[in-house]
């Protein structure tokens, strides 16, 4: 799990994208991200959970947000998924799992007895400077968003 906490400086990361850009968090300097670790393209509680973020997509960027997510999916999967539920932010294929180790999202899992390495589903809330002001580690797939606001708003 991460060892990452509210106030440590976000690691910078450059990945790659659905579209082959390259995305970097020193891109979004100045703008406040959500950026959001997934396990699976095309999983129902990964879906529901891009879907939720896509559904308030608008109401974040005039909140100044960016939202980025992260998986360990191949750019090809991503673009697919991306085509499919008609999402508006980038996804980054994490294939080598660096940016997943840098935010301590990647580890041994255990799912009905079955011990695996995997993706925590993790969002980090980062700030204008980089800073992570919320970290969510119990993400409610279908209703993230109103988790979110119901924590930046307080």
């Amino acid at each position: 799990m991460t060892t990452l906490k509210v106030g440590d400086k976000a690691p910078d990361f450059s990945g790659i994208d659905q579209n082959e850009n390259k995305i970097s968090l020193s891109d979004f300097k100045g703008k406040k991200v959500i950026l959001y670790f997934y396990p699976k393209d095309n999983t129902p509680g990964c879906t529901a959970e891009a879907c939720d973020l896509r559904d308030n997509y608008n109401m974040w960027l005039d909140k100044g947000y960016a939202v980025i997510g992260v998986s360990p999916d191949s750019v090809k999967a991503h673009q697919k998924f991306v085509e499919k539920y008609e999402l508006p932010f980038p996804l980054i294929a994490d294939t080598e799992k660096e940016i997943l180790n840098a935010y301590g999202v990647w580890g041994l899992k255990k799912n009905y007895g079955r011990e695996y390495q995997g993706v925590f589903r993790t969002t980090f809330i980062i700030n204008e400077k980089g800073v992570i002001e919320h970290i969510f580690k119990k993400v409610k797939t279908k209703e993230h968003t109103a988790q979110i606001l119901s924590t930046i708003e307080k």
